[in-house]
């Protein structure tokens, strides 16, 4: 395995068993399966054991905090260690203390405990708890969280508009109308390392926590390769012209459902000219600033989020050690 596998949410190696999807009696064996296992997802958040070493909490699938799934939509997530693996989808509970106005923020610091589950077993937001997590837990958690996150927002054919129904163990729609198949979606975003000599270009977005700078990244467009894409994206929110660019790793990112493409890249220009309408400020960090950066003494930048595909590729480009 590369070293830019073991970038969060990728690496584990995760036996998907795709084979299985369209046999729904197989499905139902596996669901009956008394090593069935299910991950439990509370409004994008999984239930996790939250004492270091934290971990995802896989429940027997007759678990008490189970019971207000609907195992019609249980979504195949496949085989660990021959044993196989579900999702569940349990958002119709709700805590007797909800505070709706507490969910949904960029990092959601609250934790929801079901009645049923260990005191130390609650759901967290992921994006909060991802670098806690094993990367077998990781991959899990972030599969689950985009499958389900998808079915939210796809109830609907896009071809006719009539309700479409989830299939193969939760990894297609099925509209009954037209005939229609829609599967799970996934953004390809480029996200940019940028170098001019000793220097790295970094940006940051309107409304994230003060201090909060990252790579530049952007969505790639259809007829778009992955280099045009750097070279685009780069142009249009910092007015820098980019030369060579290449590949250096992947991320999933269920935030909701990117996959992050990883680039680095060589600037031909240093002049920064920003579109206020896609970021809010743009710096050249040398290594020198940025390891300051890292070490978290840096007077007004805070370092990437450990996790993010950012921090990953920026330690490596520090490191010396990008492939």
């Amino acid at each position: 395995m590369k070293h830019a596998e073991t970038v969060t949410f990728g690496g584990s190696h995760l036996d998907r068993a795709a084979e299985m999807r369209g046999d729904a009696e197989a499905i139902a064996g596996a669901l009956a399966d008394p090593t069935a296992r299910a991950v439990l997802i509370w409004r994008g958040k999984p239930l996790i054991q939250r004492t270091r070493p934290a971990s995802l909490v896989r429940l027997a699938m007759d678990h008490p905090a189970c019971e207000v799934a609907d195992m019609k939509t249980a979504v195949f997530l496949g085989s660990e260690d021959g044993a196989p693996r579900f999702a569940l989808d349990v958002s119709s509970w709700a805590p007797d203390d909800l505070d709706l106005s507490t969910l949904g923020g960029f990092l959601d610091p609250t934790e929801q405990h079901h009645p049923a589950c260990a005191e130390d077993e609650v759901f967290a937001e992921l994006r909060r708890t991802m670098t806690w997590l094993s990367p077998r837990d990781a991959e899990l958690a972030a599969t689950a969280k985009a499958v389900f996150g998808w079915h939210e927002t796809h109830g609907f054919c896009a071809k006719c508009g009539a309700a479409s129904e989830m299939t193969q163990a939760g990894w297609q729609r099925t509209c009954p109308s037209c005939g229609a198949h829609h599967f799970p979606r996934t953004d390809p975003v480029v996200i940019m390392l940028i170098t001019h000599g000793n220097s790295v270009l970094m940006g940051r977005s309107p409304g994230w926590p003060e201090g909060m700078y990252s790579l530049l990244a952007g969505f790639v467009e259809p007829g778009e390769t992955l280099e045009a894409a750097v070279r685009r994206e780069v142009f249009e929110e910092a007015g820098i012209r980019v030369g060579p660019v290449e590949y250096l790793s992947s991320q999933p990112w269920p935030f909701p459902a990117s996959l992050m493409f990883g680039c680095q890249g060589e600037a031909l220009t240093r002049d920064i000219t920003i579109d206020p309408d896609e970021i809010e400020d743009a710096i050249w960090v040398t290594r020198e600033e940025m390891l300051a950066i890292f070490a978290g003494e840096h007077k007004t930048v805070l370092p990437a989020r450990k996790g993010a595909i950012a921090h990953f590729l920026l330690e490596n480009w520090l490191a010396d050690t990008l492939d």
